[in-house]
């Protein structure tokens, strides 16, 4: 360790992302990118921002983004914030919002980067265990806290839980922010974004990384009442005051309005994960109900790991997590294209 790095940095463990393989020719489904290519016009508005202009900085407070956002959602721009993927969002939502003398509260089978974001801006936090089923129980957050944050559906999990249980926990929880991570909302799960308005400590957060399928751009964005969002916009503010290139205020914008184009492809990734768990449940996996872009599935006979290193050696990457030891036997795979699904299918009956 470097005797250079200041004292917080020795207690750091960061978050590990999903592989990112250099190989040409794999079967790619560990990191839950959408096998559809973005709308063809976020590539028209990529191309038409390629231009002398980008010798400007761009707007520090997004607005026309915002716009579009709040247009979409039925919300007032104060309502919306905007950042450089959801994870710089969540980033600030925790400084902001999250840090308070009562423990944050979040599962304990959850997106990896909460207790990292906690160790960085030292943030005590309880977990919560989810049920046998591995679903959430909103009862089992009724205990002193500094906020409550989860994804939904859960990752790695990639089960949904009913807006009623948010209400529920919305309505447990008035002193508190009660953040909901939306990262894959849009797969089957309903969103809680219509209860904004109700309820003043609910903060929304979204990405375009999935279902708008732009995950090299880099846009996510949070939507809740306007004194949250001032409150990222200050941290935001004191941090990076230009998170939003000009590429990716266009692409985001494009992709945000092409509706059409976001409704097919998000039907037909449902539609690919209904017949991929079909196929998968013939070769007798067992597989959690997801409303997700990706499923969490295990086979009575094999252990998670030596599954997962078999499908690598036929070109096919899965993502399997060591920790904690109740999900070792699953594997997470992300939904790609029927052609895919199909190579994966064959692949997992050889092996099995």
């Amino acid at each position: 360790m470097s005797k250079f790095w200041s004292d917080i940095v020795h207690k750091l463990t960061p978050y590990v992302p999903g592989e990112q393989p250099k190989l040409a020719n794999l079967v790619k489904l560990n990191t839950n990118e959408n096998p559809y290519g973005p709308s063809p016009k976020v590539i028209e508005a990529l191309k038409a921002e390629a231009a002398d202009s980008l010798r400007l900085y761009p707007d520090p407070n997004s607005d026309a983004l915002k716009a579009a956002i709040a247009h979409a959602y039925h919300l007032n721009p104060n309502q919306v914030f905007v950042g450089n993927g959801s994870d710089e969002v969540l980033a600030h939502v925790f400084q902001a919002l999250l840090k308070h003398d009562k423990p944050l509260l979040f599962p304990d089978i959850t997106y990896s980067f909460y207790p990292v974001y906690c160790g960085l801006y030292g943030i005590e936090f309880h977990t919560i265990p989810l049920a046998e089923d591995f679903s959430i129980n909103v009862d089992d957050y009724n205990r002193p806290n500094g906020g409550i944050i989860f994804p939904n559906p859960n990752a790695p999990t990639g089960m949904p839980l009913a807006l009623a249980q948010i209400e529920k926990l919305l309505q447990r929880n008035p002193e508190s922010v009660v953040v909901i991570d939306e990262a894959y909302v849009d797969f089957g799960t309903e969103s809680a974004v219509g209860l904004i308005n109700q309820y003043p400590n609910l903060l929304v957060t979204h990405t375009l990384s999935k279902a708008r399928s732009l995950a090299g751009l880099r846009v996510g964005y949070a939507m809740g009442s306007p004194k949250l969002i001032e409150a990222l916009i200050r941290v935001k503010d004191s941090f990076n005051s230009y998170p939003i290139d000009r590429f990716a205020s266009a692409g985001a914008i494009a992709a945000i309005q092409d509706t059409e184009y976001f409704d097919k492809t998000c039907k037909q990734v449902v539609a690919t994960r209904n017949a991929l768990v079909n196929e998968l449940n013939k070769l007798e996996f067992d597989v959690l109900p997801s409303g997700a872009n990706f499923i969490f599935a295990k086979h009575g006979a094999w252990d998670g790991a030596e599954l997962a290193g078999k499908l690598r050696e036929r070109g096919i990457i899965v993502r399997h997590f060591k920790s904690p030891s109740r999900i070792a036997p699953y594997l997470r795979i992300t939904i790609g294209t029927e052609a895919q699904s199909k190579v994966l299918i064959d692949a997992l009956s050889e092996i099995l």
